[in-house]
């Protein structure tokens, strides 16, 4: 079934309301968020996602529901990654720990409109280059590799925000200190930019980094362009509140990485086999379609992307939980 366009400007009107509510609501009442808090509204935007995919299931058909909750859960799955980068940033720049809702609010805002203007261009090439698969596969195996030995991986990334920042000092002028929440001050006389500039273009800039690698492996799920910008808007509107209900167990979750890299292989290799299954480059297969590749089910993909996640964050519990319990021994001894 074709999804209504009613729908689909509906369910982006609503979204568009239920962020800039939550943006107001942060910018009116800046605070550091509970545990209880944070947990509540995880749950609301799960929640919320699950509610999207059952009245998509109704009015569009559930096989579009059913690549919506796959893609939904690959795009949230590989955005936790994002979280290691944010709390660098927000050291980096010395973030008042009751502004860094505000700021990561307005750098996903930033991000979705990117995103956004990154999957019209995809879905483009894929409607008139199909062999772009290869290319997404490949890149998605590469990634995979990087990402099962991340030794600098992050540092990284930061450094690269570095540039961003030298290159902004000096264009603008900015000031040293934060003005609470404002992009703009007045310091002896002078209007300029306060460092929260900055942090907003950084944050942006940085999930659309994150983007490269997310955005290819979801079009394996569909190239619904609406459905691939639902899964990224649905994914990216609970990953402030996630920042801050992990808070320090993001230390812990030292095998997070291994679950990632198993979910961008298992992606991109999807990726390589269906771009052969559709086939018409001449050099393979003579141009023809190679219909002995196997087709990959999306449920098998949510069950390899679920299971992934699952083992990776047990086993750094676990992995944390025993190396404690070895420094509490050697503690004990030394007293």
């Amino acid at each position: 079934m074709d999804i209504p366009v009613w729908f689909e400007i509906t369910s982006m009107v609503v979204l568009t309301i239920i962020l800039i509510g939550d943006l107001l609501l942060i910018r009116l009442r800046p605070h550091i968020p509970s545990t209880k808090e944070s947990t509540l509204w995880v749950v609301f935007y799960v929640g919320l996602a699950l509610l999207f995919a059952v009245l998509l299931g109704n009015v569009g058909g559930w096989q579009n529901a059913g690549d919506f909750i796959t893609g939904w859960a690959l795009e949230y799955s590989l955005s936790v990654d994002n979280l290691f980068v944010f709390v660098l940033i927000m050291a980096q720049f010395a973030v008042p720990r009751r502004l860094q809702q505000q700021v990561l609010m307005v750098g996903i805002i930033i991000a979705l409109v990117l995103r956004g203007l990154f999957i019209l261009v995809g879905v483009t090439i894929i409607e008139n280059f199909s062999p772009i698969f290869y290319l997404f596969g490949a890149f998605l195996v590469y990634t995979a590799i990087r990402q099962a030995m991340p030794e600098g991986e992050h540092e990284d990334d930061v450094k690269r925000e570095n540039f961003i920042v030298r290159l902004l000092r000096r264009r603008i002028d900015i000031s040293e200190t934060y003005d609470g929440s404002k992009i703009r001050t007045t310091v002896d006389g002078k209007r300029m930019w306060t460092p929260m500039i900055i942090v907003f273009i950084t944050i942006g800039v940085t999930d659309l980094i994150f983007a490269i690698d997310s955005i290819p492996a979801i079009f394996e799920i569909t190239t619904n362009g609406f459905l691939v910008f639902a899964a990224n808007i649905f994914a990216l509107m609970g990953l402030r509140q996630l920042y801050f209900l992990l808070g320090d167990l993001l230390d812990r979750l030292r095998y997070l990485h291994y679950g990632i890299a198993v979910i961008l292989g298992f992606i991109g290799i999807k990726l390589i086999l269906h771009a052969l299954h559709v086939n018409e480059l001449p050099f393979i297969n003579g141009g023809e379609h190679v219909e002995w590749v196997p087709d990959i089910d999306n449920m098998v993909s949510l069950g390899v992307i679920l299971v992934s996640m699952t083992v990776a964050t047990i086993a750094s519990l676990i992995a944390s939980s025993r190396e404690k319990r070895a420094e509490k021994r050697v503690a004990h001894v030394g007293d």
